[in-house]
């Protein structure tokens, strides 16, 4: 958990999550579904006509106030009924485009296990798997590894899936990559780890582009190996690897040498690691935008950002909060709404002697007030 003394955030500060991804073990092997982007708000526009005192363009005529003609008939000025439901129901809808052909082959196992059908999943690859079909040994692996449908085997899973990634699939190349770095169930072999986490970054998973960029980090300490990890990163992040957004967002604000072009995205990938739900991030992006770091300041959404890691659960944005709603920054003050925060984060161990002393002055009333709301979060 990353920490930090004040909501003033400097590029040293920053820099320094950037070095901190290299203790980072982060195994993201699913990219997360992207977030909705916010929607904008339109403002309604009056109708402007001869009638409501706007000014008429330059040569047309007013209509007489008292000819009888241009008055509406019976029956007419009466606003549309429009189509309604029932009609709307009868009504014959488009034609679906025409369904392109299927060329591919049919996996009968995978679109059991993807039914929920493990045991007929199993039945249906063990087969395969025996004969050298590095798909269905990684299925095996995967259906021994979670136990679905069959007993828990981690020990029989790291078997098939180092088959499966001598076989030459990348997704079995990254778990066995992570098996023989951690030396469970087979031998510690770091080098082999290194190599087959590399080749399954370079045929495209992206799990393994982040954590062999991490891997070039460790091993090569300041900005030599952080610029060794931008394309590894890049690419992970284009895939949607949350992890690897949020690692670009410190590399391009922070290293020097860093292109300008890609510069002025930082923040934009900052954004995207904050929409996808990562908590660290959102942390960031609100500091960013109250501070003005990477972009224009915005301090309402700042405090938007704030407010939604605080509720995720990240301990550092409760405690920045609780100092918004002191403050008024991004927002009106609210003593016992700040409070709240601060007791959040009290609790977790963060200390801050600011908002202790802003506390105490607080009545009795207020303190009250605010660990029920507290009790109440942490209860939801």
């Amino acid at each position: 958990m990353l920490s930090r003394s004040s909501l003033k955030l400097s590029r040293a500060a920053i820099l320094a999550v950037a070095f901190a991804l290299a203790a980072l073990p982060a195994r993201a092997e699913q990219p997360p579904s992207p977030a909705p982007a916010d929607e904008g708000v339109v403002p309604k526009r009056g109708r402007i006509t001869p009638y409501n005192g706007a000014a008429l363009p330059e040569g047309a005529e007013k209509p007489a106030t008292g000819d009888e003609s241009a008055k509406p008939k019976a029956g007419e000025g009466k606003p549309s009924g429009g189509v309604n439901v029932i009609d709307r129901m009868g009504a014959e809808l488009p034609a679906l485009p025409a369904e392109k052909p299927f060329a591919g082959k049919l996996d009968e196992a995978y679109g059991a296990f993807q039914r929920g059908y493990y045991l007929s999943a199993m039945d249906l690859a063990l087969p395969r798997a025996q004969l050298g079909d590095p798909a269905a040994q990684t299925l095996v692996a995967s259906i021994l590894e979670q136990g679905l449908g069959v007993a828990r085997n981690p020990k029989d899973a790291a078997f098939w899936y180092g088959q499966a990634a001598n076989n030459g699939d990348p997704a079995a190349m990254f778990k066995y990559a992570l098996i023989l770095m951690e030396g469970r169930y087979v031998k510690r072999d770091r080098k082999r780890s290194d190599e087959l986490m590399k080749k399954a970054a370079d045929l495209g998973n992206a799990a393994a582009q982040f954590n062999y960029g991490q891997t070039l980090v460790a091993d090569m300490p300041g900005q030599k190996g952080l610029k060794a990890a931008i394309p590894y990163y890049e690419k992970a992040a284009e895939q949607g690897i949350a992890d690897a957004q949020y690692a670009l967002s410190q590399i391009y604000l922070n290293v020097e040498g860093i292109d300008d072009g890609k510069r002025a995205r930082a923040r934009e990938w900052l954004l995207r690691a904050a929409r996808a739900g990562y908590d660290t991030a959102q942390l960031d992006m609100a500091i960013w935008l109250i501070e003005g770091i990477g972009g224009d300041r915005n301090l309402e959404e700042g405090f938007a950002w704030m407010k939604r890691a605080a509720e995720g659960g990240n301990v550092v944005a409760q405690n920045r909060l609780a100092h918004l709603l002191v403050n008024a920054i991004g927002t009106r003050p609210d003593p016992v709404e700040a409070a709240k925060w601060y007791v959040l984060s009290r609790r977790a161990g963060l200390k801050d002697d600011a908002l202790e002393d802003f506390y105490l002055g607080l009545n009795d009333a207020q303190q009250k007030s605010a660990l029920t709301a507290a009790n109440k979060f942490r209860s939801s």
